[in-house]
């Protein structure tokens, strides 16, 4: 069968009506383009097809919490799980927000939470000529730190009014101090004068 196609074919090839020249030109142009072609298939053949690469298992960032206890003057004190990266003022929000006459005269709502960190609202109370007061010295007990005014601290040995605003202010910043020797934290507060008051203070 393939011979009798071979043989077809050179019959056609031999009733056209060109001349020698002609015909090794067509056969030079019908070789080219065979092989021209036949480069293409092998170049697509050889080619691997790479798969594409599995999706990576990303955690969202936005679904990762920290938890924060929301305690003090607001309306549902509480632990609350709040989205990384949030602040202050979202915690507050998550307790129902604030009692009338909530003093946030010294909390930063602005800063960003801290996993594990308490967000106490100090509520207001009335002292005996009508102003507000805090509970931050306890009758013939230590200072609490984390409620303490810039008065407060400078009752202490060693602090004036600008390390004490200092003392003030670095918490306002960072939060609420987990311990009393987080005050070494504060410039201007070393170890000898830390221990000059040290046994004055609690959280």
């Amino acid at each position: 069968m393939e011979n009798e196609y071979l043989s077809h074919i050179k019959n056609w090839w031999g009733d056209l009506h060109y001349s020698s020249l002609q015909r090794r030109g067509l056969a030079i142009i019908a070789g080219l383009v065979v092989a021209i072609t036949a480069l293409f298939v092998m170049r697509g053949s050889s080619q691997e097809v790479v798969a594409a690469p599995a999706p990576l298992e990303i955690e969202s960032i936005s679904m990762q919490t920290l938890m924060v206890d929301v305690a003090g003057a607001v309306v549902n004190p509480g632990v609350y799980s709040l989205p990384l990266n949030a602040r202050v003022v979202e915690a507050i929000k998550a307790a129902g927000g604030l009692k009338k006459g909530a003093d946030t005269s010294d909390i930063n709502q602005a800063r960003i939470l801290k996993d594990g960190e308490q967000i106490y609202v100090y509520p207001a109370a009335l002292s005996g000529n009508g102003g507000v007061s805090r509970p931050a010295i306890r009758k013939n007990g230590p200072i609490m730190i984390n409620r303490a005014t810039v008065k407060d601290f400078e009752s202490l040995d060693g602090i004036g009014p600008v390390l004490a605003n200092r003392i003030v202010t670095y918490r306002k910043t960072n939060g609420p101090f987990s311990a009393i020797e987080d005050l070494l934290k504060v410039p201007g507060i070393g170890q000898s004068k830390f221990a000059q008051f040290k046994e004055k203070l609690r959280v």
